[in-house]
């Protein structure tokens, strides 16, 4: 028997055109000024101009900070910190991808509690309320929006901070699949096998609990159906709302229960080669289901008890090993790299790489103890 605290923050409308409730929604929650952080490809593909309509109909004025760029930096925040300053906001908008809304929580965590971001990097720092937020997600990723984490880089060390706190949690989460359509296919792929890592760390982890593993195996039944399908069908409204309600389950069980090594190795990639976190998950991946399942197969067999209707599923005899020859198929399919030499990676950053990934704190609650050591047998696992 697990205990835990599970403390649902986040009211989830979902359903197409339901970004069409963006306004009345920003009025129920009292705003007269919404501070909207959107990313220049959202903004190109439409979207963010629809938001800002929609509140500007319901009464609301709407400001812009569109200086949000992938992995976003303290730079970015600060950026968007003076900006919310001369408008002074009582609402939050996060409208974008993972990005945008991690933006649009850090820029919430200096604006009501001051200081820089390092100061809140761990769990439970701030001191003082936050202005309420609204998510809208347009791609089925990180689910950012679910979570009351924000993943902000440092841009002077690269490091990835992850500031968490119950009262940065967004009030609503307004998933629109409409909105996932215009993703180009490599995001789809690249968020696509995000979430799906999401559904597979937080399903092992120390701290899995009843209400976490609830919504990793209903995420895992989502996303594992639909993963190949929005990629050979990227007009299918279905699958994109599968995708979608996928990403946000798997992000509720992170909440709830933690990620895994496979996140642990794949930020010193990113932060050594710039290697988008999607691409550096996708190819950490099937190594560590591997690794966790010398020790804890029986887990994964019964993940494969959820039964999903896709080519090559594993039987759950396969275990650990069905599953991560599974998930690498994936990622060959949505021509992602599968090994770190595609990426022109080899050993030489190995041990720096290792260091790094042992001082991430997800790594904590992989099921089976990883240090810098095993790090690195991880990392030689993926070369090839």
């Amino acid at each position: 028997m697990i205990p835990f605290d599970f403390q649902p923050r986040t009211r989830i409308v979902f359903g197409p055109d339901s970004l069409q409730q963006l306004g009345p929604l920003a009025r129920e929650l009292g705003a007269s000024t919404a501070l909207v952080v959107s990313d220049p490809g959202v903004i190109h593909a439409g979207h963010t101009q629809k938001g800002l309509d929609c509140l500007e109909e319901a009464g609301v004025q709407a400001v812009l900070f569109d200086g949000v760029q992938e992995n976003p930096s303290t730079v970015n925040v600060a950026a968007g910190v003076a900006f919310a300053k001369e408008h002074k906001p009582d609402l939050i908008v996060g409208l974008g991808g993972g990005s945008a809304m991690d933006c649009a929580k850090g820029i919430n965590f200096l604006l009501t509690n001051g200081g820089e971001m390092k100061d809140y990097w761990g769990v439970g720092k701030a001191t003082q309320e936050m202005l309420p937020m609204i998510a809208v997600p347009t791609t089925a990723g990180t689910g950012s929006e679910a979570q009351s984490f924000a993943l902000i880089t440092d841009a002077e060390t690269h490091v990835k901070m992850a500031c968490g706190d119950k009262k940065a949690a967004c009030r609503i989460a307004l998933l629109d699949p409409q909105l996932t359509i215009t993703q180009p296919r490599t995001v789809t792929a690249l968020t696509g096998i995000d979430a799906i890592s999401h559904a597979l760390e937080t399903f092992v982890t120390k701290k899995r609990n009843e209400v976490s593993l609830a919504f990793s195996r209903e995420a895992w039944r989502l996303l594992a159906a639909n993963y190949t399908k929005v990629l050979a069908e990227p007009e299918n409204l279905e699958a994109r709302g599968a995708m979608q309600l996928g990403a946000c389950f798997a992000g509720m069980a992170i909440e709830n229960s933690m990620l895994g090594a496979a996140h642990a190795l794949a930020n010193p990639l990113t932060a050594h080669y710039g290697i988008v976190h999607g691409q550096a998950v996708a190819v950490m991946l099937p190594s560590v289901i591997r690794y966790n399942g010398e020790a804890f197969n029986v887990m994964y067999r019964d993940l494969l008890s959820v039964p999903v209707d896709v080519p090559g599923y594993p039987s759950i005899e396969q275990g650990a090993y069905g599953l991560a020859d599974l998930v690498q198929s994936w990622v060959d399919q949505a021509g992602l790299a599968t090994n770190l030499g595609q990426l022109s990676i080899n050993g030489e950053k190995l041990a720096a790489m290792s260091t790094d990934a042992a001082k991430q704190w997800t790594g904590h609650f992989n099921p089976r103890e990883v240090d810098a050591g095993e790090f690195s047998k991880l990392y030689q696992a993926a070369m090839h």
